[in-house]
């Protein structure tokens, strides 16, 4: 009898347990369910150029603490650098992108990517080919800092000459660039042209000639993004010489309702190295890419097309 009444207290006690765990769960959900709503109706709006994570850019403090993964860490920081700038290019609502500005979309990661790249690995050629080409739309000093950083770890490679070169030669410091190539140029082995751009950058830096040279130069690099980016600064300075020629033509006569008009007077024109214009098959003179031109009334003046990714500005 004692013993079936000590089951039975032992049966009550279990269930109340149980009934009180299960209303003190409940209490803690109806608790967090309350707290979620006030957090969210008293969330801190937090400014956009916070918005990216801060904590994924110290990685280079692992150098030598990695047992010999800084390799793999610095082609992880590589590829988020690419998929960073991806991200910020898809989701830009402007129109057109402009490689020669990139503020607007606030990609402040991009340098400390690639610097952790480069820091848990110093030859790191490719990232910093990469920072050359895209950063000077960003951050020109950093630009700068990136490239000279390759240089102390790379003195031999002359590449990272040629790119420290091509930044302070958009920032139109020609006689700075002139001096990188110059030292570029005496690296064993180097190509000739680094000798011809030095001399290039002190008399006709700022020329159409020179920038097709510098650029037509960077077309044989083996980095991708900076074909890419050659190959679009070669068809701007293609559209600038057929812009410029057919704005000649328009002011030979009265402008004309449509750029078509004038078609038939572009065949005795000359264009650099023997390239003719292009004309799509709706009678249309094209840039470059395939996109018309469009013809300012109001200047009677030929323009780039708006969906053009032709940059504006040379």
């Amino acid at each position: 009898m004692e013993k079936e009444l000590h089951h039975e207290n032992s049966k009550t006690l279990f269930a109340a347990s149980r009934i009180g765990v299960l209303a003190l769960i409940f209490l803690c959900g109806i608790s967090v369910y309350f707290l979620s709503r006030y957090l969210d109706s008293h969330r801190v709006v937090v400014p956009e150029e916070y918005s990216d994570s801060d904590l994924a850019v110290q990685g280079k403090r692992l150098k030598g603490f990695a047992l010999g993964f800084e390799g793999l860490l610095a082609d992880w920081y590589w590829m988020q650098s690419l998929q960073y700038i991806g991200d910020k290019v898809t989701k830009s609502t402007d129109e057109v992108i402009n490689i020669d500005d990139m503020r607007s979309m606030n990609p402040r990661l991009l340098y400390p990517y690639l610097d952790n790249a480069t820091d848990l690995d110093p030859h790191f050629l490719t990232a910093y080919y990469y920072g050359a080409v895209v950063l000077p739309a960003i951050d020109g000093y950093k630009a700068i800092a990136l490239t000279e950083k390759g240089i102390a770890n790379n003195p031999d490679e002359w590449r990272l000459y040629q790119y420290l070169g091509y930044i302070y030669w958009r920032t139109k410091d020609y006689k700075k660039a002139a001096e990188i190539y110059e030292r570029g140029s005496r690296i064993k082995g180097v190509p000739s042209f680094m000798k011809m751009m030095a001399a290039l950058m002190v008399g006709e830096g700022g020329s159409r000639d020179t920038a097709r040279k510098m650029y037509s130069q960077m077309l044989e690099t083996d980095d991708e993004q900076t074909r890419i980016t050659a190959k679009l600064r070669l068809q701007q300075l293609d559209a600038q010489d057929e812009m410029d020629a057919i704005n000649t033509t328009l002011k030979n006569g009265d402008c004309p309702p449509k750029l078509a008009a004038i078609i038939p007077m572009l065949g005795s024109v000359k264009l650099p190295d023997g390239k003719d214009f292009r004309v799509n098959d709706k009678s249309e003179l094209v840039d470059p890419t395939g996109v018309p031109y469009e013809l300012d009334a109001s200047e009677c003046k030929v323009t780039l097309g708006a969906t053009s990714h032709i940059p504006r500005e040379l």
